[in-house]
């Protein structure tokens, strides 16, 4: 009789236990300030409505640790954030899984957003930010960015092609709408590196979203490009200010690993997180654009003012092109990290 009811006791806990491990949903985000303002806008929310406890990680966006869990069919994360170019790449590869978000929410979303294997949750720009402060003159364009002798001083700019090879090519003068075009060619490939080439000493690479606010309060470089949320978040303490000219906008997109063990749970928190709703908590916590449409009239004129999405900013902005990097980013960042590598 106690062994049996110990028994049942042991299948009970176990139970408990297995339900508590249910429970718990694994997001991984860059970091930052963006994360901060997940946790506060999705994270503490879902949690709230569902009793789910989310488990929250951090990556740069290394598609090789995706890659390795898939392969080896031990994913451990439930809903990865990437960029939209990274979630086209590894869709074609086969590593996520394939969804589409309640489609009442879908309807209320920005064009683009909805993707085979994810969906956008929130619109951010590559910027120029530069220290008002340390400037007597304040820039207004890529092409004094390249301007060494009007702003001497280093430079910051993201270690890769992306991002890196638009910017130069429109310090180069090419109009925003033929960058990718001329950008597919070899000729204009050769174009921004040799653009490229004319800084490259000035030159401070940064691979993470917290490194230009730190570079730039320290005086490490006069400007650099950086994503706005995480300059915007600094702006009220600090005096690092943002040229939205020039700027390229995308969104981050949810994605769910294939073979995650709570994929229907997954989904859930995704839905969640694109309500209007929430997507209006978001963009309150960092200066982001929602990707809900309907989320931009519950925010004051004020708020709208800082958003990447907001007028007039979007105005001298190009749209980034996912399908581009998609197609040509493994040959491209090959050609850059050899270019980087050389003195």
């Amino acid at each position: 009789m106690h062994k049996n009811l110990a028994f049942s006791l042991t299948l009970i806990a176990a139970a408990a236990c297995s339900t508590s491990a249910l429970a718990d949903l694994t997001v991984v985000s860059h970091g930052g300030a963006n994360k901060a303002a997940q946790v506060a806008a999705f994270y503490d929310t879902y949690q709230a409505q569902t009793g789910t406890r989310i488990v929250a990680g951090e990556f740069n966006g290394e598609m090789a640790k995706v890659k390795v869990m898939v392969d080896t069919g031990s994913v451990s994360w439930d809903v990865v954030e990437m960029e939209m170019p990274e979630l086209a790449r590894a869709c074609e590869e086969g590593l996520l899984e394939e969804f589409a978000p309640d489609p009442a929410v879908a309807a209320q979303l920005l064009p683009g957003a909805v993707q085979p294997c994810g969906v956008g949750f929130f619109v951010w720009s590559t910027v120029i930010a530069y220290n008002a402060d340390k400037l007597k003159v304040a820039p207004t364009s890529w092409d004094d960015f390249w301007n060494l002798e009007k702003f001497p001083g280093k430079r910051g700019l993201r270690k890769g092609a992306m991002y890196t090879l638009e910017f130069a090519l429109l310090a180069d003068g090419v109009p925003a709408a033929d960058v990718y075009t001329l950008l597919a060619t070899r000729e204009g490939q050769d174009r921004a590196f040799a653009k490229l080439d004319q800084i490259k000493s000035s030159i401070q690479w940064w691979e993470a979203g917290a490194q230009p606010p730190q570079y730039l309060a320290s005086g490490d470089v006069v400007m650099s490009s950086a994503y706005s949320g995480r300059i915007s978040a600094v702006q009220g303490q600090t005096p690092l200010r943002i040229v939205w000219n020039g700027g390229i906008y995308d969104m981050d997109a949810w994605a769910i690993p294939r073979g995650a063990k709570k994929r229907d749970e997954a989904l859930k928190f995704i839905n969640h997180t694109l309500k209007a709703e929430q997507q209006k908590g978001y963009a309150e916590q960092i200066a982001y654009g929602p990707v809900n449409r309907e989320a931009l009239g519950l925010l004051s004129e004020q708020r709208v003012s800082e958003l990447p999405t907001g007028s007039p900013n979007l105005q001298g902005q190009l749209p980034m092109n996912a399908s581009f990097w998609a197609d040509h980013g493994e040959l491209l960042e090959q050609r850059f990290n050899a270019w980087a590598a050389r003195s």
